[in-house]
């Protein structure tokens, strides 16, 4: 067929081999001849590319790097630093103790400094220069500072730390260390050590709270080293003593000295910008005694006071920046416990290197390369011409075959399907279809598909003459359901003793739900309503069983409590799909006004008395009849006077939902009743039902809903 399936097939084959092969000769021609300047810009193009690609790997890497060895750094200096300031935490907690009730503690000996204790750690107490051990109070205080060495000698233990004190505002210093030695002078009399004078009891005073210093040279070692120190306070806020320990950093700083051959420079600035520790012996990176050093975020360099300042403050990410001339890489990290940060920086030349080296390596492998292409571009130039003229009349021929092997089955499935007849509407398999392909899965589909389909038209059929069967059934149950019940008001219009009404609205074609009034004789007027469990033509069957049985046993003049026990084993002796019904049933006697009732565990009833308005009535509940054999049922009595109306219902009425899911409730059935509570029973449900139906709205209702209600008029 001329624009058919196969013929496409072909087409677009052609179409696709001709525009490949026209392609390959542009391109070859354009490429002959445009080769020698295409080598050269592309030549300069990659040299400029291997620099910007690897410059920018070379740029992440760095950025990730410096980011995450200077968090690990911050973190392990920080961790330092709050280990030391736990400790010193420890020891003040205990001073201030201490400080604030002396009377607890008793006052120990103490030791002076002993040369033959060096390197091993010790307690020994130093004092300023003219402190009077025989002044009583000096001494006393002397004892009482005693109690913290064998503290003092744990922690350091512990922490693997050689050098903490606690000076008293005396100018005593209680201090355990390793170097005793330094602490005596070639006579062999103890220095002289006032602490009180020291950089980190000014410090700590003035704070009033824990510190850690600048970097300073210990006292005993000359070593370099930060103080944390802790103020003492007892319980009327007198400075009482400064707990103090050395962090020292040589260690530290060797190893800060390592990573200067590699380009990177790590430099710790305190809270006052000032630079603690850096590789740099000269610069804006030096390190200074605090009297000397610059607070670096009021630099002249912007770029750089701005830096430290966000790295004070927050971890800063990576930014370039100048220093001292040159461009580096940047991270800031802050370390919470002291207040400081760590700042690692990179030298953008460090960082480029390998970039260039690269560079230079590529020169020389571009022109290794360009003399091999020259050599074997002729050469493929001439496979490729062959190797597309074979492929296209492979192509060709491949088309023609499969063009054929996917039209024919197409075609035999088109002419099958026309030629079917009226009467022969199904569609069926044939040998020709199976292709083993997506054809014979189409044509199985539709096989199956139009089986289904004639089944289906069968089932719908059948279905909808059941339907119209049942409906015509489920109508004529209603009806039958209907008249079951009193549906004639008013139901005895010759008496002006009472006025009853009732109403009951199925939730399906036929309910469960039922009612019934009859006079038993002219002096006694017999009520029921009832709830049976389950929906639908079982629950009205049960029900009309029910409701015969009930009456026919009232019919006898028996008592309610009887009524309930004999209706309950009749319906327990033939009661298979274990079915139940609740009931309230009550006797009114006309001439006194007096009902008699019995509860076989039904909703409470609602009485209203004349001038009042309806209560609910809890009365004594039985058990379900259908249940269980052998039921005993409790009588109760209701005095009626004129004027009063009794109410009563099934679980359909408060048990009703709206689409929010919300019960409509025994309160809000009290208030509808209320509403409309003086006028007559039949006007008093169509109130109640409509207060029903504006909650639900367009809600189905699930249950049953039956109401009664009688006036007693005397």
């Amino acid at each position: 067929m001329i624009g058919g399936i196969q013929s496409k097939i072909l087409l677009l084959i052609m179409i696709t081999a001709g525009m490949i092969i026209a392609a390959f000769v542009i391109v070859t021609v354009y490429q002959n001849r445009m080769l020698s300047a295409l080598t050269s810009e592309t030549s300069i193009r990659q040299r400029e590319s291997i620099g910007d690609i690897t410059g920018t790997i070379m740029d992440q890497v760095v950025r990730d790097y410096l980011t995450r060895v200077t968090e690990q750094d911050a973190e392990n200096t920080n961790n330092m630093f709050d280990s030391l300031r736990v400790r010193i935490q420890i020891i003040g907690d205990y001073a201030e103790k201490m400080f604030r009730d002396p009377d607890a503690y008793p006052r120990l000996p103490w030791s002076a400094p002993d040369p033959s204790l060096n390197g091993q750690l010790s307690a020994m107490v130093v004092m300023a220069h003219g402190t009077d051990l025989s002044d009583p109070a000096v001494a006393d205080r002397i004892g009482l500072l005693a109690n913290l060495s064998d503290l003092m000698l744990s922690v350091c233990s512990a922490g693997e730390t050689d050098n903490i004190c606690i000076g008293i505002k005396e100018g005593v210093m209680l201090t355990v260390n390793t170097v005793a030695g330094d602490w005596v002078y070639s006579s062999g009399i103890p220095s002289s050590f006032d602490p009180r004078s020291r950089y980190w009891y000014r410090e700590a005073q003035a704070a009033g709270e824990l510190v850690f210093t600048d970097m300073e040279v210990d006292h005993a070692t000359g070593k370099l080293c930060v103080t944390c120190a802790l103020p003492i306070y007892d319980q009327s806020g007198e400075l009482q003593a400064v707990v103090s320990g050395d962090l020292f950093l040589d260690a530290m700083q060797k190893e800060i000295q390592e990573f200067k051959k590699y380009g990177r420079y790590i430099i710790v600035v305190n809270e006052d910008g000032h630079v603690i520790l850096s590789p740099k012996d000269e610069g804006v990176f030096q390190v200074r005694s605090s009297d000397k050093a610059q607070d670096l975020r009021t630099s002249d360099n912007v770029e750089l006071a701005a830096f430290v300042t966000d790295a004070l403050q927050g971890n800063t990410g990576i930014r370039k920046i100048t220093v001292d001339g040159a461009p580096y890489y940047a991270a800031g990290v802050p370390m919470e416990t002291v207040g400081w940060t760590m700042i690692s920086v990179f030298s953008e030349e460090a960082a480029m290197a390998p970039s260039r080296l690269l560079q230079n390596n590529y020169l020389q492998i571009e022109s290794s390369a360009r003399d091999t292409y020259n050599d074997q571009s002729a050469h493929s130039h001439t496979i490729t011409g062959i190797i597309l003229t074979v492929l296209f009349i492979l192509l060709l021929t491949a088309a023609q075959l499969m063009g054929r092997r996917i039209v024919k089955p197409l075609n035999t499935i088109t002419r099958r399907i026309s030629e079917q007849q009226e009467g022969e509407l199904e569609f069926k398999m044939d040998p020709a279809y199976r292709t083993g392909d997506e054809i014979e899965v189409l044509a199985e589909s539709f096989a199956a598909l139009s089986h289904k389909t004639m089944d289906y038209v069968e089932q719908v059929r059948q279905i909808t003459a059941e339907k119209e069967r049942i409906g015509t059934e489920l109508s004529l149950a209603t009806r039958i359901q209907a008249d079951m019940l009193p549906n004639v008001f008013p139901a005895f219009p010759d008496r002006t003793d009472f006025d009853i009404y009732a109403v009951m609205d199925p939730a399906k074609e036929v309910g469960g739900d039922f009612y019934d009034f009859f006079l038993i004789d002219s002096d006694h007027l017999c009520m029921v309503i009832a709830d049976v469990s389950g929906k639908g033509i079982p629950a009205a069957l049960f029900m009309m069983a029910s409701k015969i049985i009930l009456a026919n046993n009232a019919m006898m003049g028996k008592s309610p409590a009887q009524i309930l026990k004999d209706t309950n084993s009749a319906i327990c002796a033939n009661n298979r799909e274990q079915m139940f019904v609740t009931v309230w049933l009550g006797i009114l006697e006309l001439t006194s006004g007096k009902i008699t009732a019995a509860n076989a565990g039904h909703e409470y009833p609602v009485l209203k008395r004349a001038g009042g308005g309806f209560e609910l009535m809890k009365d004594r509940h039985g058990f379900v009849i259908g249940a269980m054999e052998d039921v005993q049922y409790r009588e109760y009595e209701i005095a009626m006077h004129p004027g009063d109306k009794l109410f009563v219902y099934t679980d359909g009425l408060p048990e009703a939902t709206n689409a929010g899911n919300e019960l409509f409730g025994t309160q809000r059935m009290m208030e509808a009743l209320n509403e409309r509570a003086g006028d007559p029973p039949k006007e008093i449900l169509k109130n109640v039902r409509l207060a029903v139906d504006r909650f639900v709205g367009d809600a189905p209702q699930f249950d049953d809903l039956t109401m009664l209600c009688m006036e007693y008029k005397g």
